[in-house]
């Protein structure tokens, strides 16, 4: 009963948002540049500062792995904080030196949707939360593909707005694991890693399917 009872609150209370999530914000996580903001080098820095803010938030894959985070039980998490961002801006400035090509982004949008996958195993204890890593750096790469071309104000402004928006979302999910976990428990972390998986599998599908 108390296992159909977790199902039942978790499906209220992360399902519904989640479907509510990906059906009105998807079409605007797709675009070039939130807000309908246009193209990189017609960006102003503080349009790129918002853009560098809203991506992370509005795009479905990259919000559902930051929020991920919160249920793998990173021991001394806050030590993760760091690293993850340094990884993560580092796979963004590299996009910068090393454009992604048009003919290979399906591919990198699949990986980028796949990493939700290796999550849940991650939280199933099936992988090392080392992945987390360099997953991150993917993550970060993606995300810096969209201001390449940018002059370097909008360029900063926009990295700065990732910096804000990833360093917001690690401290909410670093600092709320252990009541997490403890809320949901064991049955509920596998039902979550189980949901995660197959949220990765299907974004992955949609991806590399013309």
């Amino acid at each position: 009963m108390r296992f159909h009872f977790l199902v039942r609150k978790f499906s209220l209370a992360v399902l519904t948002p989640l479907f509510l999530l990906l059906t009105f914000l998807s079409n605007t996580a797709l675009a070039h540049h939130p807000f309908g903001m246009g193209e990189s080098t017609d960006l102003s820095g503080w349009q790129a500062l918002l853009s560098g803010i809203g991506h992370p938030l509005l795009g479905p894959d990259h919000l559902l792995f930051m929020l991920g985070i919160a249920l793998v039980g990173l021991k001394r998490s806050i030590k993760w904080i760091f690293p993850l961002l340094a990884l993560g801006l580092a796979g963004s400035a590299l996009v910068q030196l090393q454009p992604l090509p048009d003919l290979v982004a399906p591919g990198a949008e699949a990986l980028v949707s796949l990493t939700l996958a290796v999550e849940g195993l991650i939280v199933l204890n099936l992988v090392s939360t080392k992945w987390l890593l360099p997953m991150f750096s993917l993550h970060g790469y993606l995300l810096g593909s969209t201001i390449v071309g940018a002059e370097p104000t909008p360029l900063i402004g926009y990295f700065l707005g990732l910096l804000l928006a990833q360093l917001f979302l690690l401290l909410l999910v670093t600092q709320s694991t252990q009541s997490v976990i403890d809320k949901f428990g064991l049955n509920g972390r596998n039902l979550f890693a189980g949901i995660w998986i197959g949220i990765g599998l299907a974004f992955s599908w949609v991806a590399v399917i013309p």
